[in-house]
């Protein structure tokens, strides 16, 4: 199936990272063009009315003993992070910027392993201009552009086409006109590309159908 792959990131995801590390070799299988894109995954949580992993203590022991886990069998690297939860508004303006590519993927992963592998604080400006530097750009130049209106619209502008398209969490992906969520959907959207798309019409009505008989009262 030859097409695109959109791949909706935010760096504070450690499933963001573990995702991005096996998506390239996933679109290189079907023949996809992968499209990443940075989304406020923030903005996502607040659309839906939800709090995020980390801000609910059991999940967030949970997803880090379970990102562990999948890191260690897929031999990824992976340390904790400089600060959790943390503001990444600078480095996904960053990954904003008009780039080539390339240069986006190189600059995607530098910036995911400067979080998840190095322990970086990339809320200063002073680490993600060295990290950009560090893959061929001019770092205080991009970061300075990533404090323009237009930047700064630009991510805005990102993150509210995917909440229409129905993006709720990171890492989400579209791909066939199917919306997959999550680093455990990849192996969903693998099976979806060889075999097609396992939920007939007729057999999701009926779910769609289903109407609420109690509703939780929310503060």
């Amino acid at each position: 199936m030859a097409g695109t792959l959109t791949f909706y990131y935010d760096y504070i995801s450690h499933n963001a990272y573990l995702a991005w590390t096996q998506v390239g070799a996933l679109c290189e299988r079907h023949g996809l063009t992968l499209e990443p894109v940075p989304v406020l995954f923030g903005a996502m949580l607040k659309a839906n009315g939800q709090l995020g992993p980390a801000e609910i203590p059991p999940k967030s022991l949970w997803m880090i003993r379970d990102v562990l886990r999948k890191a260690k069998r897929l031999n990824v690297p992976i340390a904790p992070p400089h600060a959790h939860p943390f503001n990444p508004l600078l480095a996904l303006r960053v990954s904003s910027s008009p780039l080539g590519e390339q240069c986006r993927d190189e600059l995607t992963t530098a910036l995911f392993q400067a979080v998840w592998t190095e322990s970086r604080d990339i809320t200063n400006p002073a680490v993600v201009a060295a990290v950009a530097s560090s893959v061929g750009l001019d770092g205080e130049s991009i970061v300075a552009d990533a404090t323009s209106p237009a930047t700064k619209a630009l991510l805005t502008s990102r993150t509210q086409s995917a909440i229409a398209a129905g993006v709720f969490g990171v890492p989400g992906m579209h791909v066939g006109g199917q919306l997959f969520w999550g680093f455990d959907d990849l192996a969903e959207i693998d099976r979806f590309l060889t075999e097609g798309e396992a939920v007939a019409a007729a057999d999701l009505a009926p779910w769609l159908n289903v109407r609420p008989s109690v509703v939780r009262r929310r503060s």
